[in-house]
C-alpha cells in the first residue's frame, strides 16, 4: 500500500480510534468521529477540555490513532503512531469549527470546554490481505 493509498483510505473512514497512554503506563483507546481535517500527517479532532484524554495527553504527548474497514471477506486496518497536542487557540478552534457543534459545546466556538487535538504521525503500520507492514512517514 502506498502512502497516498494509506492517506486515501484514511480520508473515506467515519470512524477513527485514538489511544493515549495514562497516568499508570496502560494504553487506552476511545472512538472518535472521523478527523475534523487531515494536512498531510497532521491530523485534527475536536473534543471536550474536560475530557480523560486530554488530561493524558497533557501529561503524556505519545499517541495512536487506527482506522479500518471490515467487509464481507476483507479486513484492512491502519494504525499510526506519533504525538498529540491540545490546541485551545481561538485562531485553531475557528478554522476547526463545524456548524451544528453547538450541540455539544453550549458556548459555541469559544466555550472553554472545546479544544482541537492535534496528532502529527511519524509512522505506521497497515494490514491488508493477511498482510502487514510497518512504515515511516
Amino acid at each position: 500500500m502506498t502512502q497516498k493509498e494509506i492517506f486515501d483510505f484514511i480520508d473515506s473512514q467515519k470512524t477513527a480510534f485514538i489511544g493515549s497512554v495514562d497516568e499508570d503506563g496502560f494504553p487506552n483507546m476511545k472512538a472518535m468521529l472521523a478527523p475534523r481535517e487531515r494536512d498531510g500527517t497532521v491530523f485534527y479532532f475536536t473534543t471536550n477540555t474536560s475530557s480523560l484524554r486530554v488530561k493524558q495527553y497533557q501529561n503524556n504527548e505519545k499517541a495512536s490513532i487506527y482506522f479500518y474497514r471490515r467487509g464481507r471477506f476483507r479486513y484492512t486496518g491502519v494504525m499510526l503512531r506519533g504525538t498529540m497536542r491540545v490546541l485551545t487557540d481561538q485562531e485553531t478552534k475557528n478554522r476547526i469549527w463545524r456548524t451544528g457543534d453547538t450541540m455539544f459545546y453550549k458556548k459555541g466556538v469559544a466555550d472553554p470546554d472545546y479544544c482541537v487535538l492535534q496528532f502529527t504521525a511519524t509512522d505506521g503500520r497497515y494490514y491488508q490481505d493477511l498482510k502487514t507492514e510497518s512504515f515511516v512517514l
